[in-house]
């Protein structure tokens, strides 16, 4: 991948993380072993449904989230690869 295209990736990630309710998601997300239902984000966060998938889109479009469809439910896990590719440009900054 170029420069350009990983400063967007990074400038995207950044974005997607820099709001409170993303973050609560990430962190539910984080908690569990396995997926984790749209349901049980939408009772969590206490916001409206449409409020919530607007939260979750961000995340996915940051490749944070992998979504995966179930019936007419949506679940999620983290990208644990992308979180770690992102800590580790971050990394960079603490020498």
């Amino acid at each position: 991948m170029n420069k350009k295209a990983d400063i967007k990736r990074i400038e995207r990630i950044s974005k997607a993380l820099g709001d409170p309710y993303r973050i609560k998601i990430v962190e539910a997300i984080r908690r569990e072993q396995d997926w984790t239902q749209c349901t049980v984000l939408l009772e969590m966060l206490d916001l409206a449904q449409s409020t919530v998938s607007h939260h979750i889109k961000q995340l996915v479009d940051a490749d944070l989230l992998i979504a995966e469809k179930e019936g007419r439910n949506a679940k999620y896990k983290l990208n644990r690869e992308v979180f770690a590719e992102y800590i580790n440009y971050l990394s960079v900054f603490t020498l």
